[in-house]
């Protein structure tokens, strides 16, 4: 089963509606209009036929996710034999259109197996022969147009008209389909390198996490000693607090990897959630200036944890790029709008320093000197796990914004 087979599917019912029009026009033309004594019927029989087929082949294109090769080339078939049916009554070998079993051949080509192009080439062949030994004659045609060389030339003309617009119809469908698959593919090797590389770092940061649980226990059982023994109102003891504030922060962040699903299951209206995520960040950065703007709405619907993580980390790149440019300063707007959370982190950094922006999605690939590459690409893979959008553009006056959309869902 193949996109690319369906989409042959989809182009042969509409190539299939015109050709039941242009037949019909060509009968009502040199039968009833000119007068050409050729058996009207059988004719008119096999219009009626490809009609009725090319309707159920019309709704089964529409409704197919995918076609397999074989019915592909069944539709071929049934083009064949009604192919082969009108040329049979309208000459055989000496009518002009006779050319048009190449049609079949050149769609096969390129959209089916050898084995199967191989066997439209028989069904053409065969239809070609059988319309030759046993079609109808073509009748003299003296009086119309000239003589009967001239209406097979007026029909071979037609003929190669048809068959080149055609062609390059299939053909520019074809090609614009292939250049969509090939997007397609280059965009899921992309995905599929980054997700690898974040699935490595994931099982690193687990490891890592569980390493300095240990550690950070033991800092906060030292820091606990060292505030018990510091003067009240000194300044050695608010320097203790602030330790043991960044060292217990440290510390639930690291609890947060072992149990993520914690803050899905929080019951507190959005926006408390929101403040909590980015007063938390506050705390580690305190010397960054945050200036917020944006209404968050206090309904009950599910946040991801990895939301978190996500935000925090656009902070941190936001308030490094702002760094490196002598600047504390980090904007950030948060809105909530009926079923979507939309935001944008602004920088006051130097903007992007390559030729080309980096992307957001690329992994371990980063313009600051001790950075990691890796806040980006994890906020490009939790905005995607989670069904939204992650853009980045100059911002005006310099820096860089990083604007996402969300999807929200209402808790059940």
């Amino acid at each position: 089963m193949t996109d690319l087979s369906s989409g042959l599917l989809r182009t042969l019912a509409v190539l299939r509606w015109w050709a039941v029009a242009g037949q019909a026009l060509t009968v009502a033309l040199v039968v009833h209009a000119w007068g050409l004594p050729l058996a009207a019927a059988p004719l008119w029989g096999g219009i009626a036929a490809l009609a009725a087929f090319n309707a159920w082949a019309s709704y089964r294109a529409a409704t197919s996710v995918a076609a397999s090769h074989g019915e592909v080339l069944a539709h071929v078939a049934v083009d064949v034999v009604v192919l082969a049916w009108m040329i049979g009554w309208s000459g055989g070998a000496m009518n002009p259109f006779a050319s048009l079993f190449l049609l079949p051949i050149a769609f096969a080509a390129v959209a089916l197996p050898p084995r199967r192009v191989g066997a439209t080439v028989a069904l053409c062949g065969a239809g070609y022969a059988l319309s030759a030994a046993f079609g109808v004659p073509l009748p003299h045609a003296h009086g119309l147009l000239g003589d009967s060389l001239d209406l097979h030339l007026w029909g071979m003309a037609v003929t190669f008209v048809l068959s080149a617009a055609v062609v390059v119809y299939f053909l520019t469908r074809l090609a614009a389909a292939l250049r969509q698959r090939e997007r397609e593919l280059a965009r899921l090797r992309e995905q599929f390198a980054r997700n690898e590389g974040i699935v490595a770092l994931a099982t690193h940061a687990a490891s890592v996490a569980h390493e300095l649980n240990t550690p950070l226990g033991s800092l906060t059982l030292m820091l606990e000693d060292q505030l018990a023994d510091a003067p009240p109102g000194s300044a050695q003891r608010d320097d203790v607090l602030l330790m043991a504030t960044l060292v217990n922060a440290c510390r639930d962040r690291v609890r947060e990897l072992a149990a993520p699903a914690d803050l899905a299951t929080d019951a507190r209206p959005l926006a408390e959630r929101l403040d909590t995520i980015v007063e938390r960040w506050r705390l580690l950065r305190p010397a960054v200036r945050l200036n917020r703007s944006g209404v968050v709405a206090d309904g009950a619907v599910e946040l991801d944890a990895g939301f978190g993580h996500l935000l925090q980390a656009l902070l941190n790149n936001a308030a490094d790029a702002s760094a490196s440019a002598a600047s504390m300063q980090v904007d950030l707007h948060l809105e909530s709008a009926g079923s979507q959370l939309t935001g944008a982190v602004r920088d006051y950094g130097p903007g992007f320093e390559t030729a080309e922006p980096l992307l957001p999605g690329t992994l371990f690939r980063t313009t600051k000197p001790d950075g990691l590459g890796v806040g980006l690409a994890l906020s490009h893979a939790t905005i995607e796990r989670l069904g939204g959008e992650l853009s980045m553009e100059a911002a005006d006056g310099g820096g860089v914004v990083v604007r996402f959309r969300l999807p929200l869902k209402e808790d059940a």
